[in-house]
């Protein structure tokens, strides 16, 4: 047996055919990323906050390790990433949430990028990502036909599954190793560590990190 932490689970609303569908066809989709025919992204969204959840440690028996609060909790800080496997990690901060408009200006951005990559190689860009609200929102729809010709494509897992996601994992080791059991001040010091995390995971293991920089205004509302 191992300790580990214990995670929330919602396999148990899942559709076992559409599962088993979409399955297939993201495999063939890795199939083709892996022998060069198109590249391959995964997206999803994640949120940190001042007070960084408390994890359990080692301390000397008699000692109680504590972490002290600051004086404000402060606003949610949310990261918008996209992982290509062993060779890109590309990421977006804003204080907040995300929504349709903030989706769609990164996204008019790696559409633009995937122009560009597309006429110089033939490949396109599929980007995995679940059933979101933001990703299926009315303004967003109204760009996928933009989008697309520019060689941007989606492809959207099945509900209730996130573990088909590898991005998850790298929330995950983010969070327990770089940023675990941190208190932070203020949430400009929370962004320069998650951003000092994301560039000490992407060196070991030997890719590139690329953070994308909304507009001001946008970045901070």
């Amino acid at each position: 047996m191992i300790w580990k932490r214990t995670r929330h689970s919602h396999r148990g609303k899942q559709d076992p055919l559409e599962k088993a569908k979409k399955l297939a066809d993201l495999e063939m989709l890795q199939w083709s990323a892996a022998v060069g025919e198109i590249d391959l992204f995964y997206l999803d969204e994640s949120g940190f906050s001042l007070w960084m959840p408390v994890e359990y440690s080692y301390f000397f028996l008699g000692e109680q390790k504590r972490l002290e609060q600051t004086s404000r909790k402060g606003r949610r800080l949310s990261i918008l990433g996209l992982l290509q496997p062993f060779v890109s990690f590309i990421y977006g901060l804003v204080v907040g949430s995300f929504d349709s408009q903030r989706y769609i200006t990164m996204m008019d951005e790696l559409a633009q990028q995937a122009k560009r990559q597309f006429e110089q190689t033939g490949r396109i860009r599929v980007i995995v990502q679940d059933n979101g609200p933001v990703h299926t929102s009315n303004p967003v729809k109204a760009k996928w036909s933009e989008w697309e010709a520019c060689g941007l494509y989606f492809f959207f897992l099945p509900k209730y599954a996130s573990e088909l996601n590898p991005i998850e994992i790298e929330w995950h080791q983010l969070k327990t190793h770089q940023l675990r059991g941190h208190m932070f001040e203020n949430e400009l010091d929370l962004a320069y560590a998650v951003i000092d995390g994301i560039d000490e995971r992407t060196q070991a293991k030997g890719y590139q990190a690329q953070r994308f920089r909304f507009p001001s205004k946008m970045a901070h509302s």
